[in-house]
């Protein structure tokens, strides 16, 4: 019995494995601690390891501050793609998104992540007069 059970979680683990038609390098990007107003850009990559183009449809994010970009083209197969994800950094204290994208791989709908903290950091005024205070 148990190495039927066995046999069972690997085929289902195989079997998602290969349900997938393409894989991120990263599926969460932690910003870490960015300061406000600074360049709030960042960059999926992924591959498409299925063996048909692989067209993104939408992708959403979960608020009007995270702002996604799909790729206009299909990503054939063993090509890598991108997914440019915007986040308005003017808005202090930390953050959780998810982005989710529709397609046409045989999950056709997948979500990854980002995360971080906007700190206010300090003004030039502020340091100026820090600076000629000493």
């Amino acid at each position: 019995m148990k190495t039927f059970g066995t046999l069972l979680v690997l085929f289902f683990i195989s079997f998602s494995i290969n349900a997938q038609e393409f894989k991120f390098e990263k599926e969460t990007i932690n910003y870490g601690k960015v300061e406000k107003s600074s360049n709030g850009e960042r960059v999926f990559v992924f591959t498409n390891v299925g063996d048909k183009p692989l067209i993104i449809k939408n992708i959403q994010s979960t608020c009007g501050c995270t702002v996604p970009e799909k790729p206009e083209k299909p990503i054939m197969p063993g090509e890598k793609g991108e997914i440019k994800v915007s986040y308005n950094t003017k808005i202090v204290g930390g953050f959780s998104k998810t982005i989710t994208i529709f397609s046409n791989a045989k999950t056709p709908r997948k979500m990854i992540r980002i995360r971080g903290v906007v700190t206010k950091g300090i003004s030039l005024e502020k340091e100026k007069s820090l600076l000629s205070d000493s």
